[in-house]
């Protein structure tokens, strides 16, 4: 899966000069939490603003400034004051896991995707956390198995072809991290097979079962 099958094409930008009190009002209206900065001249990405940047940009509750004062300051702040000039970005042709470790390392919430210099998208962590949802089935009904494997060539078409022969559609299967470097952790939803069934192969197997359950929607 590529960035571009996730991403939110054609986002909503914001010019640099723009006062950040328009902007804040403009990311509740269009209910997001960061915009994309562009030059109004070229167009091109300069920056990122987020919720975040604006909310603490802007004065306090507190404050004993007058209405007049705060409106009059706010104006005065713009987008280019408070923005993340420095952007880590993506382009749509990137694997979306490269995203992922990206936003993990750099400690964002959402990277500009580009195509050469043009702006085309934005990928934010909602949407790998859409993405994850699909990834493990979240949505479907079946077993959840998990299990430790040991870190041997082969194993996992052996847990494949022990499903379907008892029958067994697998809708979903991540390794993790095991133990240690001589096993991993296998997560596998199955439907069509009770789980007492389905553990009894996995233990025939040699696996040593972590969790099981029914999930509806887990």
């Amino acid at each position: 899966m590529l960035v571009r099958e996730r991403m939110t094409h054609h986002p909503v930008t914001v010019y640099p000069d723009l006062p950040i009190a328009e902007a804040l009002n403009r990311m509740r209206q269009e209910k997001v939490r960061r915009f994309p900065v562009v030059d109004r001249e070229t167009k091109k990405l300069i920056g990122i603003v987020t919720e975040k940047e604006l909310l603490y940009a802007s004065p306090s509750p507190a404050t004993s400034l007058s209405v007049y004062e705060i409106n009059y300051l706010l104006s005065k702040i713009t987008v280019a004051k408070v923005m993340t000039s420095d952007v880590i970005t993506v382009t749509e042709d990137d694997p979306i896991e490269e995203a992922a470790r990206l936003m993990v390392d750099h400690g964002v919430g959402a990277l500009p995707v580009m195509r050469g210099d043009v702006l085309v998208g934005i990928i934010t962590e909602t949407d790998l956390f859409k993405t994850f949802i699909e990834l493990f089935a979240a949505r479907q009904e079946g077993v959840r198995l998990t299990m430790l494997v040991p870190e041997v060539k082969g194993e996992l078409a052996a847990i494949t072809q022990a499903i379907v022969e008892i029958g067994g559609n697998i809708l979903s299967l991540g390794t993790f991290l095991g133990e240690d470097p001589t096993n991993r952790m296998v997560t596998v939803k199955v439907a069509g097979v009770p789980s007492e069934k389905l553990v009894a192969v996995m233990e025939a197997l040699g696996m040593e079962i972590v969790d099981v359950r029914m999930c509806e929607r887990c």
